[in-house]
């Protein structure tokens, strides 16, 4: 596609507008577009030397016709894709006016995404705050029966534990999204995959579930141990937490070129192909009976997508229904910038020049 050029106007101006970043075009009063920028191209709004949408067209006719700047929203289907933005008119004084487009796809996007998380909390919380509130009731009225007494103050516990492991995911989940890498040090892989193995021990001895830890030693990987150990240790709480009584979780460390990769993996039930594109993101269960049977708040695998995200890694997820599960961790290795220098004392090749050398035209 040829762009439509600035030639009936000043070179100057052509010149100004070129510079500017984003979507640009320039019309004159009587519709006919007289500037593209580059970056309209991919979204063909021009056809010949007029604009496409009608929408567009009735924008620009109404800004002329007030003679002063105006904004609207404006999308623009592709297929499956959408594209919106806010488009501002900039109507001039001999009735050419200017467009420019802002993108706002991704605030889109992302305000959808905090409105869900919103009412997804709002749910996950008012669930074991109403078995509070129901069973707190139970107890005042079974005060005379010890049996029913210990019977719902068991289940009161459980539901406190399940809103305590909640709100603290909420909050890791929080400071994760915000404050990125609160330190950065090289840190020993062995080092956060045995705080991480003895943080869910009680756990797989509870189920019967042997948590064995294999692959290469002495490996370092530069970050937050901290976020570290919640990844692998949310990896091995869902591993051990879907995996039959009796089974195996196996950790595997090794090395991929330049990225440790931390792999773990169950005996379990697996997960389904269609589930597996979505296994990340915040609250979503494969089966939510299971989930909560376990514990499980739907938010785990996101802490270790956003642990990853953090580190400049990321996370894969491979899967067979009907015999488990692997969740592979892949962070960059730890290079030490001394390394990347030559040390002159080992270099016995490297000339050496004369002390008069240096001075050598310099006058004292």
């Amino acid at each position: 596609m040829r762009l439509p050029t600035l030639a009936a106007v000043s070179a100057e101006l052509n010149q100004l507008l070129t510079a500017l970043p984003g979507i640009i075009v320039l019309v004159e009063e009587n519709g006919t577009v007289l500037y593209v920028s580059p970056p309209a191209v991919p979204l063909s709004l021009v056809r010949g030397d007029r604009l496409r949408s009608s929408r567009l067209r009735k924008f620009i006719a109404d800004a002329q016709a007030l003679g002063q700047p105006a904004s609207r929203e404006w999308d623009l289907k592709r297929g499956e894709e959408r594209d919106d933005f806010i488009v501002h008119a900039s109507p001039f004084s001999d009735g050419s006016l200017l467009l420019t487009f802002d993108d706002v796809s991704e605030a889109k996007r992302l305000d959808a995404v905090r409105r869900d998380f919103v009412a997804n909390v709002s749910h996950e919380l008012k669930t074991p705050v109403s078995a509070l509130s129901l069973l707190a009731e139970a107890v005042a009225e079974a005060a005379e029966d010890p049996d029913a007494v210990r019977h719902f103050t068991s289940r009161m516990k459980a539901e406190a534990q399940r809103l305590a492991v909640l709100v603290g995911d909420l909050l890791d989940l929080s400071l994760l999204s915000h404050e990125g890498l609160r330190a950065i040090d090289p840190i020993e892989v062995d080092s956060f995959v045995l705080t991480a193995t003895d943080a869910v021990s009680q756990i797989a001895q509870n189920r019967r579930v042997q948590v064995v830890v294999s692959g290469e030693r002495g490996l370092v990987i530069y970050g937050d141990r901290e976020q570290l150990v919640m990844a692998v240790r949310n990896l091995l709480t869902n591993a051990v937490g879907y995996s039959p009584e009796g089974g195996v979780v196996t950790l595997t460390v090794t090395r991929n070129g330049d990225y440790v990769e931390i792999g773990v993996s169950d005996q379990g039930e697996g997960i389904p192909e269609e589930a597996l594109t979505r296994i990340f993101e915040r609250f979503f269960r494969v089966d939510p009976g299971r989930s909560r049977q376990t514990g499980g708040t739907g938010l785990g695998l996101a802490i270790v997508k956003h642990v990853c995200a953090n580190h400049g890694g990321d996370c894969v997820a491979e899967s067979v229904v009907g015999e488990g599960s692997t969740f592979t961790l892949r962070l960059p290795v730890f290079i030490d910038p001394a390394g990347l220098f030559d040390d002159p004392d080992d270099d016995e090749e490297s000339p050496v020049a004369p002390a008069t050398a240096r001075t050598e035209g310099i006058q004292l």
